[in-house]
C-alpha cells in the first residue's frame, strides 16, 4: 500500500526548470524515458538492418551487391553514431548558447528533460 502511495504522490509532484514552474514529473520523467530508448534502440536497428542488407549482398556473390552493401552499412554506421551522441552534442550546444547569458535556465531544462530528472528543482507547495 506504500509502494502506491509513493507512486500517486510522485506523479502529483511538480517540479521547475529554470523559470518554468509547475511541471508535472511525469513529463520529463517520459521525456528523459524516449530519449533513452531512442538513444539506444535506433542505432542497435540501423546496425542491424545495415547487416543484414550487407549479408544479403554477400550470399547473393555479386561483387556489385556486396560493395552496395557495404556502402550501405558505413552510412548506416555512421548514423548511428550520430544518433547515439546527438544528447551529447545536444547539450553541448546548448551549454554553449547558455553561457552567453547570465543564467542557465535552458540549461537546467535541458539536464531536467533529457539528461536526469532529479535536476529539476521540486516545487513545494508553490503550485496548485
Amino acid at each position: 500500500m506504500s509502494s502506491f502511495i509513493n507512486v500517486f504522490i510522485l506523479a502529483i509532484t511538480k517540479v521547475s526548470c529554470g523559470n518554468v514552474t509547475c511541471i508535472p514529473r511525469k513529463v520529463p520523467e517520459l521525456t528523459n524515458d524516449i530519449v533513452n530508448v531512442l538513444q539506444i534502440a535506433v542505432p542497435v536497428i540501423l546496425v542491424l538492418v545495415g547487416s543484414i542488407d550487407l549479408i544479403k549482398g554477400i550470399t547473393a556473390g555479386k561483387d556489385d551487391e556486396i560493395k552496395k552493401g557495404q556502402r550501405i552499412i558505413i552510412k548506416r554506421l555512421i548514423l548511428a553514431a550520430i544518433i547515439f551522441f546527438l544528447v551529447i552534442l545536444t547539450k553541448f550546444v546548448v551549454s554553449l548558447v547558455d553561457s552567453q547569458t547570465s543564467s542557465n535556465n535552458i540549461s537546467q531544462c535541458i539536464d531536467c528533460f533529457i539528461v536526469d530528472v532529479n535536476k529539476c528543482t521540486e516545487n513545494v507547495g508553490t503550485c496548485k
